[in-house]
């Protein structure tokens, strides 16, 4: 038991937010693009992208994995990512910290869907059991360069209202 259900009652709880978390987190990084800061769903990213790095150290493990590695760093992400947006306001520096990391937060969270994925799924099992074969590898080398370039269209064109240096023009 797990915060009062089962483990297959928690992990479902978990795949869920997960996936609302990655959901909101495209809406973000797209709505980024058009200069719209989207100030609900950006909450709804960043909770539920906190929400799932937190309730990862609730499965039971023993020793450090991959998995708590990226829970931690996930943590220390979001933490930047939520200082640069709230603290920060994404103005000067800030609007590049956050950026970056509410995209580095993005595809943690998409890092690890893809894996569990080829864990979990038995037509992409098949296709890499040890998630050392040339598809898998592919596959995240795809999610790294489709993320590197949304940061870097997001960092040339993202300037938020009210936020030093942008016109007083644009949409929140």
């Amino acid at each position: 038991m797990i915060l009062g259900m089962s483990l297959s009652a928690f992990t479902q709880f978990h795949v869920a937010i997960s996936l609302i978390g990655i959901a909101a987190g495209f809406i973000v990084i797209f709505g980024m693009l058009a200069s719209r800061t989207l100030p609900l769903v950006t909450a709804l990213f960043l909770l539920t992208t906190a929400l799932t790095s937190l309730t990862g150290f609730l499965f039971p493990f023993h020793g450090v994995t991959p998995g708590i590695v990226i829970g931690i760093l996930s943590c220390v992400i979001l933490a930047m990512a939520l200082l640069a947006r709230y603290a920060g306001h994404m103005s000067g520096g800030w609007r590049s910290t956050w950026i970056v990391t509410a995209i580095l937060a993005q595809y943690f969270n998409f890092f690890v869907l893809i894996v569990q994925s080829f864990e979990k799924v038995p037509a992409l099992h098949a296709l890499a059991p040890t998630q050392k074969e040339a598809p898998f590898k592919i596959v995240q080398l795809l999610a790294l360069t489709f993320f590197v370039v949304l940061t870097i269209l997001d960092l040339r064109r993202f300037r938020p209202a009210g936020a030093p240096g942008t016109s007083a023009l644009q949409t929140p």
